[in-house]
């Protein structure tokens, strides 16, 4: 007579039958909250609000919490991250985006950027923090997850990660829960549909290759991606596997651009990695028209840097109105993404990013003002 051994399941499997079974029953039963419970929760709401002022302080608080707790990979991929978000915004005011987009339509393409990195802060944050104390009581808080208005999705993850220590899945799944979480406040939004992603001026963007992700590291040099549909979650998320592969599959190169980035703080200008290329102060002559300046990312001999302000000198903080509430978890084969493949991305993006400047030039050289499709 023979006996089969039943095979024991593996943690991805105990993770995939929680969440399809969360997303059949989303419905949960609130815990009871103690007065420890309130103020932990209070104490996590206004740490956040006050980390959450503006792009720069939102960038130094991720890289904060990564050098801390490093097994929170999510940390410096969204510091990294946010640093382009900065730089985006800035251009917003600087030489090449001020002659090509009206006044009207970069604020209101900054409202959409800032948004959209406010909101990603506030549901990240949280989480961060109530790691932060579940490590110093030695106990699980994700429970109080839910009363910050964040996805089941993330608290099915936390308390994986705190079993297993899984750091791939613990990243991949913030990836997966961020985008999500901005795909209807902020992609579907029809504010934003109207007034930034259906105009001419996205696409602009898009077909010059200026989505790119670029991660600086020593001497100038750069790595990254670069996205080209914005407007599809699907790619968002794919781009995340992407850069998470070029930070983090090769350790003497993560530790290369974590020195970087120690070491240059963050302050919105593309100054921060390219000095040679970009100041924050503006050169030259105030409406004089200069010859192009650019050539194979370097400037021609006696030619003026282009200006690239920091963020407090570009934008003023803005008071954004509460967060959407609703979650977006419905669909359990989201797990898919958390399968990591073994696929090396050199994350060669610099000759790209060259041509992209060099077309941006060219662009801004013609003068014309185009305006977004009324």
């Amino acid at each position: 007579m023979f006996f089969t051994r039943s095979r024991e399941i593996t943690p991805l499997e105990a993770l995939q039958d929680e969440l399809k079974k969360k997303s059949k029953n989303p419905a949960v039963t609130s815990p009871h909250l103690t007065l420890r419970d309130r103020n932990l929760l209070e104490k996590v709401r206004t740490e956040t609000k006050e980390n959450n002022l503006n792009n720069v302080t939102r960038t130094k608080a991720y890289l904060d919490f990564y050098l801390q707790y490093p097994e929170i990979q999510w940390a410096f991929l969204g510091h990294m991250v946010s640093r382009n978000g900065g730089w985006n915004m800035t251009d917003l005011k600087g030489d090449f985006l001020t002659r090509l987009l009206s006044k009207k339509d970069r604020n209101s393409f900054f409202q959409f950027l800032e948004r959209g990195n406010w909101l990603i802060f506030q549901d990240v944050y949280p989480q961060f923090l109530l790691y932060k104390e579940s490590l110093k009581q030695n106990k699980p808080f994700f429970y109080l997850l839910s009363f910050l208005n964040i996805s089941t999705f993330m608290e099915t993850i936390w308390n994986h990660f705190w079993r297993n220590q899984d750091r791939y899945i613990l990243c991949m799944a913030l990836v997966i829960n961020e985008q999500s979480y901005l795909e209807k406040r902020v992609v579907q939004n029809p504010v934003y549909q109207k007034e930034v992603l259906n105009k001419f001026e996205f696409f602009l963007q898009d077909l010059l290759s200026f989505n790119h992700i670029l991660f600086p590291y020593e001497d100038g040099e750069l790595a990254g991606q670069t996205l080209h549909q914005f407007e599809s979650v699907n790619e968002r998320i794919l781009l995340g596997k992407r850069l998470y592969s070029v930070l983090f599959k090769n350790k003497d190169f993560l530790r290369i651009i974590v020195d970087w980035a120690k070491n240059h703080p963050h302050t919105g200008s593309r100054k921060d990695y390219w000095p040679h290329i970009f100041n924050n102060i503006k050169e030259g002559i105030p409406g004089f028209t200069y010859p192009i300046r650019l050539k194979s990312c370097q400037l021609r001999k006696g030619a003026r840097r282009f200006y690239s302000p920091s963020l407090e000198n570009a934008w003023k903080n803005v008071s954004q109105p509460e967060a959407e509430k609703g979650d977006w978890f419905e669909n359990w084969r989201v797990m898919d993404y958390l399968v990591e493949d073994n696929e090396m991305i050199d994350g060669e993006i610099r000759n790209e990013y060259c041509k992209t400047l060099e077309r941006l030039e060219v662009a801004a050289l013609a003068k014309k003002t185009i305006n977004f499709l009324e």
